[in-house]
């Protein structure tokens, strides 16, 4: 059957599969769901892994043993009221540590997870996704076990540890996505992704917080508890998802087999059993892709941009800071956790609908996820001298980023089940690299002059950058799976490649036949 809907071609409606397309599976939660959950607290672990030294290091720090330079304040909205900015007296730690060794420690553990994305993703399509996951997150929590005593021996030695639990967790990402590729049906992905994505933003909401009070209450001296705590839950996660989840469902004793054959005749070709050459010069060729690559890099900037910059903002320029408040520094987290959710679930019933096809909805909810935001960046740009409407803002424009889940994010499986991961692994580490630009551009920006002109020009970069990204993806996107990654011709291909070797080997063959015959 040849569907009637534009471009828009489902799994199941590609030549040759007329018969298999899949029956209406009504078993309630079933191995899929459980799979997606594991994931899900997954996600959440390497965001809590990620972000707990951020707080932590502020109880480590003996900060009044630190020379203090007076930061540049503006004063459009009114001089510094000391009475009123005046925070408690923090409670001093052990290690005397520069804010540029400080920005080293935090920053070592994002370049050991850049830098192993795409080693991973690779390795993920030929060997499996799921020992790779939970391996390498065992080893991130692990050694964060190990952070206080690398810390108590030395610097060099913390950055290490930290640098080795970003290795750890570079497989997060691109396995998560090769996993759901395996177990999750085109008809499901956008809540099933958006389910294990949002695992980021829950992470966050509950590593702020928790490790603020484990950091003032805690055992062992108060800071070191956050990674006996956080390392131990780490380590069970990672014993019972090696232990109760599997690669796929071919390869799983415990799925049902309505449940199975629903999965399986969904995905076509998406299982392990199907493994061909990975085409790398067609992946690089493909306009699809490069519409995710630069969505996903226009949405890692301008997300860095709202997540970071805007407390600067505050605090320079409204003279309130955001992170004196655990709850309203995890707002936005909770806002787009729960916003990624319902517009999850929009997405899944406009597929199912039959109203719109896979491109179509992904480009109506990536363009809520990345223009809303923008939106919010030009106006929290103009709010003046508000605190608490930036903080709305910050907030609705944050929450209204969850719909990239169901935007380009699960879009990888759109337009390549096989090859997901290895697509997510790249567009992942180079979206990384260019969020790391956007405190870097904003410092250069503000640098000795924190009016609300300069930071005016940061906020409108980000949401050009994001207006343009959204824009080139609206464009450009698909949600068509891609005539690179067609199970049809794997057999054509493999004879081909064949056809090559054999001409190759008896081009030579006669060669050395001809140079002893001389």
């Amino acid at each position: 059957m040849v569907s009637n809907r534009g471009t828009h071609v489902l799994v199941w409606e590609q030549p040759g599969l007329e018969d298999q397309r899949p029956k209406s599976y009504s078993g309630g939660l079933g191995t899929r769901h459980w799979v997606t959950f594991m994931l899900f607290l997954g996600m959440a672990n390497a965001y809590i892994m990620r972000t707990n030294m951020s707080v932590a290091i502020v109880a480590m720090v003996n900060h009044t043993a630190l020379p203090v330079k007076q930061e540049a304040l503006d004063t459009e909205c009114g001089n510094v009221d000391s009475n009123v900015t005046k925070v408690a007296q923090l409670q001093d730690g052990s290690f005397v540590w520069s804010s540029s060794l400080q920005g080293y420690i935090l920053s070592s553990f994002f370049y050991g997870y850049v830098i192993t994305q795409i080693p991973f993703g690779i390795l993920s399509k030929r060997y499996g996704a799921r020992l790779f996951l939970g391996v390498g997150m065992l080893i991130n929590s692990v050694f964060g076990l190990l952070v206080p005593v690398a810390a108590e021996a030395g610097v060099w030695w913390l950055i290490l540890v930290r640098f080795i639990q970003g290795l750890g967790e570079g497989p997060i990402v691109p396995c998560s996505h090769a996993m759901l590729a395996k177990w999750i049906p085109p008809n499901e992905r956008s809540r099933m992704g958006a389910a294990v994505y949002a695992g980021a933003q829950f992470g966050t909401v509950i590593s702020m917080p928790l490790s603020g009070l484990l950091s003032a209450y805690g055992f062992a001296g108060g800071w070191p508890s956050i990674f006996y705590v956080f390392g131990l839950v780490g380590t069970l996660w990672c014993i019972m998802f090696l232990l109760f989840v599997s690669e796929d469902p071919e390869q799983c004793p415990r799925i049902k087999e309505a449940e199975k054959k629903y999965i399986l005749s969904s995905l076509w070709g998406a299982a392990g059993s199907s493994s061909p050459p990975i085409p790398w010069s067609k992946i690089l060729l493909s306009t699809p892709f490069w519409a995710i690559m630069l969505a996903h890099m226009g949405q890692n900037y301008g997300y860095e941009t709202l997540m970071t910059e805007l407390p600067t903002f505050m605090r320079q320029v409204l003279h309130f800071s955001i992170k004196d408040n655990g709850f309203v520094s995890a707002l936005p987290y909770l806002c787009m956790w729960l916003f990624s959710m319902f517009i999850s679930v929009v997405a899944d019933w406009m597929l199912s609908s039959g109203r719109f096809n896979h491109t179509q909805v992904r480009k109506i909810i990536n363009s809520i996820g990345e223009y809303g935001p923008a939106i919010g960046l030009f106006i929290a740009a103009n709010t003046g001298c508000d605190p608490a409407a930036t903080v709305a803002i910050l907030a609705v424009g944050v929450g209204l980023n969850g719909g990239i889940y169901s935007g380009f994010k699960v879009n990888h499986l759109d337009i390549s089940p096989r090859f997901a991961g290895i697509l997510m692994a790249f567009t992942n580490c180079l979206a990384n690299l260019t969020g790391l630009l956007a405190p870097i551009i904003a410092g250069y920006i503000i640098e000795g002059n924190p009016s609300q002109a300069q930071w005016k020009k940061v906020f409108y970069i980000a949401g050009g950058v994001y207006i343009f990204s959204a824009t080139f993806y609206n464009i450009f996107g698909s949600g068509r799976r891609q005539d690179w990654d067609n199970p049809a011709e794997d057999e054509a291909i493999a004879k081909k490649a064949a056809a090559k070797k054999n001409n190759k080997l008896e081009r030579q063959t006669n060669q050395n036949t001809a140079e002893t015959a001389q």
